[in-house]
């Protein structure tokens, strides 16, 4: 078998999946104790969606259980009236009441199960709205550092597909729970009535098939666990194979059979993995199936028995079978649903998980509002990323004051984006203190930190909006001040928007058949005029002019020179030429600050900074 080629074979578990390895590998009884609690989430999101479809739904349902066991009772009493003494025209006669009220009970059964069903399918879509609403504000307030923990991410589209979607197929199975175990009580109750040894057999005869379903399911969840690193992969494929991002140079590097061939393989092992899993299933279950045969060939037996000995009446031996008959499918179809319930309380425990962990990752919230800072300090701060052992910043101490424009330089994976997420609180550092002002920015409100600071980024937030739209994004709730018309003339994006077909009314998005999309350069002015429309006291700009040409990126830093009076600005850029002008130059090197002051003091040191300066001066100077 090839390597692979998409990912590693992974054979590592993710963390959260702890809890969900060890009910896979408790016990039956374990795991069926367990399924209460399953219950008890699906019920409080159907009452939170809406109180009164769930009550509705419950009644009703129960209500048809009645009706089928009211149906029952009757049944049992036109055969015992009607075998009592032979099926002579009197006993027909006299049977026709009863009759009546099998055909009544069973006609208002159907109008139940109707009603039951409309106020299912009425509920259904509120409770899966309640449970979207509840992971995306879960989500959209998570720590940032969590979207790099590939667990959570992991978890994350988990709970987005088979949590979510399990959820509703939940209320489904519990309410048609609800209505069989009133119809299984009944039926259970009136075979004991006519003997007590009646009622145990019809449980001996569905145990079994019980223990098989539970067991197959379980044996679906192990292998599911088991499969979820290569399912990742083989979507990851899948995408690669597909999606527009990559389609055009998949094919310019004619590696379509390549990857068609890493979609195929690990297909393969998944496929497998179902056939062998699908195999011990049908195994399971025709063991149970066995079992139950001979439980109800027992049953059976007993009757013939208590007919032989006389202990039970032929009248009542006919009443007898159909009670048997009628628990027995109640009993089978309670544990069917008991087993689809089971399988999706599994998945369920998907969405409570998420929000557990979404919740230990949310920073708690507090009164304290953060300023707009005169001063900005760090104090031997560190950070290292989920999974790292090396840490991306050690030991960084800097001291940054309002209005300064602040470089940050050094080679790829130094540590400048990750040093700027620190300054504006978008990461926590895991050793030392950032403050603002002399204040831990852990002691302020989290929503505050984030209203001083603007991003203008290389690799820029793509919204699928209208131009307007995207570059309002910056300030959304803004209602005065600077116009989207200013920002975009500032950042020159106003050029970008004039070749436009409608302007600044125009989709940019292609997931839609009248939008348009930008190039790198045209999508990086708009993120400019984005961050310039935000106007905020601190503002960081990362590699803003990687995709631009030479014209465009001096347009952009002549605007952000003339605009950033009073603001304090953060510039990432390998670029040199455009930090000559910084109030100082942070120069890192593998995570730590090696090197900081003035272009002439660093120029003069000659040390990295002087290096780098001169070796991309090099490249402009004409030689002789």
């Amino acid at each position: 078998m090839s390597a692979p080629l998409v990912g590693v074979d992974e054979v590592e578990l993710p963390k959260w999946t702890e809890i969900d390895q060890q009910v896979a590998n408790a016990g039956l009884w374990h795991t069926l104790r367990a399924l209460p609690s399953g219950v008890s989430i699906v019920l409080r999101l159907a009452w939170q969606a809406s109180k009164r479809l769930t009550l509705l739904s419950a009644i009703l349902s129960v209500a048809a259980g009645c009706a089928t066991a009211f149906g029952l009772i009757a049944t049992a009493d036109v055969l015992t009236t009607l075998l009592a003494q032979g099926p002579t025209p009197t006993q027909v006669v006299a049977s026709l009441p009863s009759v009546a009220l099998v055909v009544a009970s069973f006609s208002l059964r159907a109008l139940l199960d109707s009603a039951s069903t409309a106020a299912l399918a009425l509920l259904r879509p509120h409770v899966e709205q309640t449970a979207q609403e509840t992971v995306h504000a879960a989500v959209s307030q998570v720590e940032l550092i969590a979207f790099e923990d590939s667990d959570y991410a992991d978890l994350l589209r988990q709970c987005m597909t088979a949590g979510v979607r399990s959820i509703e197929s939940s209320i489904k199975a519990i309410s048609g729970i609800g209505g069989s175990l009133v119809y299984l009580i009944a039926s259970v109750v009136s075979a004991g009535v006519l003997h007590p040894l009646l009622a145990p057999v019809v449980l001996i005869a569905v145990i079994p098939n019980m223990w098989a379903y539970a067991r197959a399911a379980k044996l679906a969840y192990v292998s599911y666990l088991a499969m979820l690193s290569r399912s990742r992969r083989l979507s990851i494929a899948s995408e690669l194979l597909t999606a527009r991002e990559t389609a055009a140079e998949m094919r310019a590097a004619t590696a379509r059979l390549a990857l068609l061939e890493e979609y195929r393989r690990i297909s393969t092992m998944l496929t497998d993995e179902a056939v062998r899993v699908e195999l011990k299933q049908t195994r399971v279950r025709l063991i149970g199936r066995i079992i139950a045969g001979v439980g109800t060939g027992a049953g059976y037996a007993v009757l013939g028995v208590l007919l032989h000995a006389g202990w039970l009446a032929l009248p009542l031996a006919g009443a007898a079978v159909v009670a048997m008959r009628v628990a027995t499918s109640a009993l089978m179809t309670t544990m069917m649903g008991v087993k689809t319930l089971y399988e999706d309380t599994l998945y369920v425990k998907l969405y409570t998980r998420l929000l557990e962990i979404s919740r230990a990752r949310t920073r708690s919230p507090v009164a304290a509002q953060a300023p707009a800072p005169a001063v900005i300090t760090l104090e031997e701060a560190s950070f290292s990323y989920p999974g790292q052992d090396a840490p991306a910043l050690r030991d960084v101490s800097l001291t940054i004051t309002k209005g300064q424009v602040v470089a940050l330089v050094g080679e790829n994976g130094s540590g400048k984006s990750t040093l700027a997420k620190l300054i504006t609180g978008l990461y926590q550092p895991t050793g030392g203190r950032v403050c603002w002002d002399g204040v831990d920015l852990a002691e302020f409100d989290e929503e505050s930190v984030y209203q001083q600071i603007a991003l203008v980024l290389q690799d820029p937030a793509r919204w699928p909006m209208t131009a307007h739209d995207n570059i309002r994004m910056g300030r959304i709730d803004r209602r005065d001040g600077m116009s989207v018309a200013e920002a975009a003339r500032e950042s020159g994006a106003e050029d970008v928007i004039a070749e436009l077909p409608n302007g600044y009314q125009t989709l940019l998005s292609r997931l839609f058949s009248s939008g348009r999309d930008l190039s790198g350069g045209q999508w990086q002015r708009i993120s400019v005029a984005r961050g310039i429309y935000r106007d905020a006291p601190i503002l960081v700009v990362d590699e803003p002019t990687a995709a631009m040409d030479a014209k465009a990126e001096h347009a952009v830093f002549e605007s952000l020179r003339r605009l950033g009076g009073g603001r304090t600005t953060i510039l990432i850029t390998h670029r040199l030429a455009n930090v000559q002008h910084a109030d100082q130059i942070v120069v890192l090197d593998q995570g730590k600050l090696v090197e900081q002051g003035t272009h002439h003091e660093l120029m003069a040191l000659g040390g990295t900074y002087a290096g780098l300066f001169t070796l991309q001066a090099s490249a402009y100077t004409p030689r002789t």
